[in-house]
């Protein structure tokens, strides 16, 4: 932490750009990191020798940093090594909605049939937990990340939509989820978009300032002696071994927290987000200027709940602290090869779009100014589930959140720690621990696949604005999506 850089002397990642045009939230990290001082985003010092450890955690996400975190929480005499090839937080975790959500790619109706009832569950009710447990051990580290418990609005705006809404309300609640039905007038009292016929309410979101909460906790697992080595490129991981820098690592467990780069590290034996074990999808956001307060008083969100609609092709947003509109979604297309690359993160005709989806849902937005446009790639598995497991050779993974990772990290991290350190937990017995799955496809298949599902996406929902029904389209595609 120190002092804002001049342009010219501003730390920047292997490809030549500045660290904080990486997203809103790390343009933000100038003015305030998580401990109130600016972060100048300098890296930290990379491994420079060969060491040795007892964990070596490949990736400084929130998904590696909470792994270090709860590891010397269950075992503070344990010798952690975190290693990333840029910055903490450079991935998704510094790049997101800002979400830290209950929300679990796999529906429950759907976990209930693969694993049982029970185990489904169990893994509803470890969700809602996890995101008080994100709250207060922000708190307790005295990470500032703009938190606030304003719980997730989502709107239904066609008649099909409304349907939708109905159906997961009653089904979220037969899990245990509070999610309540608002009738028209109750959903525009919170966020007032067009067409509103009705909305959901789930309490059991966090607005967050997701890359002050992964550099807050960067500097939180330092403070309990992780050993944290920024810009070091893996080149090979394998049992025991991790090769830095041209430095080997050795530890006796190799935690992989790597979510769509996994695509890309060369690991012996594969996990199950390895390779073809996980797709990188990319999400892209835009953000205004900061609002008036005028204007908020027209849209609402007054108490910073987090908001999507019922359409298929994912929409989501948040009001910042700082009173701008941040708002993403889907829409990019998948890259030949499981590409992952700078030049991605932005896509002028998919940012296009969501600006005019943006003012379509939220007239109220219009004369504002766009000041940032950014966006990432996350990881997405064949049959949609995440995955948290460790391999009897001692490689340990988790990742393939689908975008739903902000809470979800966290739960794989006290996981991990569980795994790591031999006990036996509720946690370890959840129904995603251990879970391998299909892999996709090799190419073309794979690129065909994945472009032809998000074009299904976008006719799903030309489907239902011509017929006024639920589409057909979707309900073919609801088994591949995890449904």
């Amino acid at each position: 932490m120190g002092p804002a850089l001049s342009a010219d002397d501003e730390p920047r990642d292997r490809s030549g750009r500045p660290y904080r045009g990486l997203s809103l939230w790390f343009d933000q990290l100038a003015e305030r990191g998580p401990d109130g001082a600016p972060d100048d985003l300098a890296p930290r010092p990379a491994l420079d020798a060969p060491t040795e450890a007892d964990v070596v955690v490949v990736g400084a996400g929130l998904t590696g940093l909470w792994t270090a975190y709860h590891l010397t929480e269950a075992d503070p005499s344990l010798d952690v090594v975190v290693v990333d090839q840029e910055v903490a937080g450079y991935g998704a975790s510094g790049r997101n909605g800002g979400w830290c959500s209950a929300l679990f790619p796999v529906s429950a109706d759907a976990l209930a049939r693969r694993h049982g009832e029970p185990a489904a569950r169990a893994l509803r009710a470890a969700m809602r937990d996890t995101v008080v447990e994100v709250a207060a051990t922000a708190a307790a580290e005295g990470i500032d990340c703009d938190v606030a418990v304003g719980g997730t609005v989502v709107l239904a705006r066609t008649r099909p939509q409304l349907e939708r809404a109905r159906a997961h309300a009653a089904s979220a609640r037969a899990w245990g989820d509070e999610v309540e039905l608002l009738d028209a007038r109750a959903a525009r009292a919170v966020l007032d978009a067009t067409d509103v016929l009705g909305a959901t309410f789930d309490p059991d979101c966090l607005r967050v300032q997701p890359a002050r909460l992964v550099r807050g906790l960067a500097r939180a697992v330092e403070a309990r002696g992780v050993r944290l080595h920024e810009r070091t490129a893996v080149t090979r991981v394998g049992p025991r071994r991790v090769l830095a820098n041209g430095h080997v690592v050795r530890a006796r467990h190799v935690v992989l927290a790597t979510e769509a780069w996994g695509a890309h590290v060369p690991v012996r034996p594969r996990t199950p987000l390895t390779g073809r074990g996980v797709a990188p999808v990319y999400s892209l956001m835009v953000a205004t200027e900061p609002l008036p307060a005028a204007v908020w008083d027209a849209i609402g969100l007054r108490r910073a709940e987090t908001f999507s609609d019922f359409r298929h092709l994912l929409v989501y947003g948040q009001r910042t602290a700082d009173d701008r509109l941040a708002f993403g979604g889907r829409g990019a297309p998948y890259h030949w090869r499981s590409a992952v690359r700078p030049a991605l993160d932005r896509d002028d005709a998919v940012h296009a779009h969501l600006v005019e989806a943006m003012h379509e849902l939220l007239p109220q937005v219009r004369g504002a100014a766009v000041t940032h446009r950014w966006g990432g790639p996350l990881g997405v598995r064949r049959d949609w589930s995440p995955t948290v497991g460790l391999d009897p050779s001692g490689l340990a993974w988790a990742g393939g959140y689908v975008g739903d990772g902000v809470a979800t990290t966290h739960l794989a991290g006290r996981t991990l720690a569980d795994l790591l350190t031999g006990r036996d937990t509720a946690l370890t017995r959840l129904p995603w621990v251990g879970h391998r799955g299909p892999r996709w496809e090799p190419e073309p298949l794979r690129w065909l696949g994945i472009r032809a599902g998000l074009a299904a996406t976008v006719l799903a929902d030309a489907e239902e604005r011509a017929t006024r029904r639920q589409s057909v389209v979707a309900h073919l595609m609801a088994p591949l999506l995890g449904h």
